[in-house]
């Protein structure tokens, strides 16, 4: 069973799932026409793709139909999927269970291809396909969540209609902290750079906390180089795929003047002078791609070829780190919650308060004065 990917410019604009005779498995696929026709990026349509193929593969080793899933089903095809190894490399640096064959799935993995085939029935349900009275990955009312004195509350508290849930066949996930990278690898990399285009990337994304998607899908009018300060705003027309996460528009301002610098010495200096495209980082070079967007995949790659040549690369060390480096060194500078979920552009407190665990004053500063009380 395998996921068949049809592209146009280089960008996956539909995916479907065959089995091993080559034939197309149409629930699956109609599914995934579905999150393509609601606006999915291309990396979350194929995302689903991969999962659903957990699931028929079940399906197909237990002799039965997907429409025969019921809750009791769902028991058996968790621990089918805490069994099976995984043939993916290690994306970060963790706690991981090894079997003769490998590594076994991640818990964060195993959660994802969960919820994937709970929105998959949600849709099968919608569309008349299956006949089960409910979903058969059950949500429930969780009251000992809505106990948890952090957890974040609507407005309206108690009067509100959210009520905190969670399905009933679910693995416990562990709460990573952010991987903030060292000063000391953060010079390196600054002294290392040798393109005036690399130099702006990596700036935007450590002094203003710029998500990889962010920047590259950044245009020239979206810079504010008088008010120090640029626009992050949806867009889903990048030729090369890439995309802004958040779906609400942000301005996020640039006081440290070395970044909005390196953007200028950028525009002015290296960027093809023939380029017609709005965007501003763009394939340079004499190749095919020139003047092209730069892509997400060339930026990642060309990142961890640089950490290679330093001989400081790590799973945990992606682009993005850059931006956990921005939001741990806002919040250890004294950046309000708020002020600093605006800035990054979160939907929820809840994403912002990872920030808090990786450097509490008030708890060292605590562990000090117990420590001077000893006696």
């Amino acid at each position: 069973m395998r996921v068949v990917k049809h592209t146009v410019g280089g960008i996956v604009r539909r995916a479907v799932l065959v089995d091993d005779d080559g034939h197309e498995i149409v629930p699956a696929s109609r599914f995934l026409s579905h999150l393509a026709d609601s606006g999915y990026s291309p990396n979350t349509l194929c995302a689903y793709a991969y999962d659903l193929r957990r699931l028929f593969m079940f399906c197909d080793e237990r002799t039965i139909v997907w429409t025969d899933f019921r809750p009791s089903t769902a028991l058996e095809f968790l621990g089918y999927l805490r069994r099976i190894p995984s043939r993916a490399s290690a994306q970060r640096l963790g706690l991981a269970i090894t079997v003769e064959e490998g590594r076994r799935l991640s818990s964060t993995t195993v959660a994802r291809i969960l919820a994937a085939t709970s929105s998959f029935y949600e849709w099968a349900i919608a569309a008349e396909l299956y006949s089960g009275a409910e979903n058969p990955l059950q949500k429930r009312d969780d009251p000992a969540l809505a106990k948890v004195l952090d957890r974040h509350r609507p407005f309206t508290g108690d009067a509100s209609r959210q009520r905190p849930v969670r399905r009933a066949v679910r693995v416990r996930l562990p709460i990573r902290l952010p991987r903030p990278l060292s000063s000391e690898d953060i010079e390196s990399l600054l002294t290392s750079m040798t393109s005036r285009r690399d130099l702006a990337i990596f700036l935007l994304m450590l002094d203003g906390g710029l998500r990889p998607g962010e920047v590259l899908c950044l245009r020239l009018a979206d810079i504010a180089y008088g008010r120090r300060r640029v626009t992050i705003r949806k867009r889903d027309d990048h030729p090369r795929g890439a995309r802004a996460k958040a779906r609400r528009e942000r301005v996020v301002d640039l006081h440290e003047p070395r970044t909005l610098d390196a953007v200028s010495d950028y525009v002015l200096h290296e960027r093809p002078t023939a380029a017609v495209s709005e965007f501003v980082f763009l394939v340079g070079g004499s190749g095919r791609r020139r003047l092209d967007p730069l892509s997400y995949q060339a930026l990642a790659r060309g990142f961890a070829r640089r950490l290679d040549r330093l001989g400081i690369r790590s799973p945990g060390k992606t682009p993005h780190a850059l931006r956990h480096t921005h939001a741990t060194a806002m919040w250890e500078s004294g950046m309000r919650e708020l002020a600093l979920q605006r800035r990054l552009g979160h939907a929820s407190p809840e994403s912002i308060r990872v920030y808090t665990q990786v450097s509490d004053e008030q708890v060292l500063a605590e562990y000090d004065a117990a420590l001077g009380n000893r006696p």
